[in-house]
């Protein structure tokens, strides 16, 4: 006769590596935080990332909590792609995910201010960590200045009381995309403006796969909002 005496949960630690890059010149500058894709980790979004190195800045680099595990074998750990959250297609799993990794980009960026004194905090992310970026930024519109979403979609629809007079947008998607629908992130960057947001939804003339057409768009329109390009 079986007997359950105990069902409950426990904490598991692991160690989520991070990297702080500046870029330019000494003094006043903005902190860019970057939130890379499904499967994808730190080094791999940061080399995608290196054209954006030329924005003088302070550039954070994180990587997604959850390990996807590499059923090829043949990759070391370190190498293994990483999720930002888990997603079974119940949005309530959804949401409460994201919040968790929400709070955990909190947490270090929050230990990254103690070290430097930013003018701006902008967050970009891409497909995966571009879903988290909205949400983050949504969720806690006073702790981010500039919102940057490429390839992904702005959950909106979760924050229909809020407004946002105070938070820039840009949200890239590519009109060639297979992977996410672009007419829905044009619709939720459309419902965004209505909630008080500055945004610039551009469709871009490529697929899914971030790179050089998606970098050009975030220098232009990073430019246009007086950052500071190394020449």
């Amino acid at each position: 006769m079986e007997k359950t005496l105990i069902s409950s949960t426990a904490i598991f630690d692991l160690e989520v590596p991070y990297k702080l890059i500046e870029t330019g010149a000494k003094g006043e500058k903005p902190l860019i935080i970057y939130l890379h894709g499904f499967k994808h980790n730190l080094e791999y979004f940061k080399k995608k990332c290196e054209g954006l190195l030329s924005v003088e800045a302070y550039h954070l680099f994180l990587q997604g909590p959850y390990v996807v595990y590499d059923e090829n074998h043949d990759r070391k750990v370190a190498q293994w792609g990483r999720a930002w959250y888990l997603y079974d297609g119940e949005q309530t799993q959804f949401i409460n995910s994201m919040e968790k990794s929400t709070q955990f980009i909190k947490k270090i960026t929050d230990k990254t201010l103690a070290k430097i004194q930013p003018s701006k905090i902008t967050l970009l992310g891409y497909s995966m960590g571009g879903y988290l970026a909205g949400y983050f930024g949504l969720s806690r519109p006073d702790y981010i200045d500039d919102l940057i979403v490429v390839g992904g979609r702005i959950k909106s629809e979760h924050f229909t009381e809020e407004s946002y007079p105070n938070l820039s947008v840009l949200a890239l998607h590519g009109t060639k995309d297979r992977s996410v629908d672009a007419q829905r992130q044009k619709e939720s960057s459309s419902e965004l403006k209505k909630m008080g947001a500055i945004v610039s939804y551009r469709g871009i003339d490529t697929g899914h796969r971030f790179g050089k057409p998606y970098i050009d768009e975030i220098k232009k329109w990073l430019s246009k909002n007086e950052y500071a390009l190394i020449k």
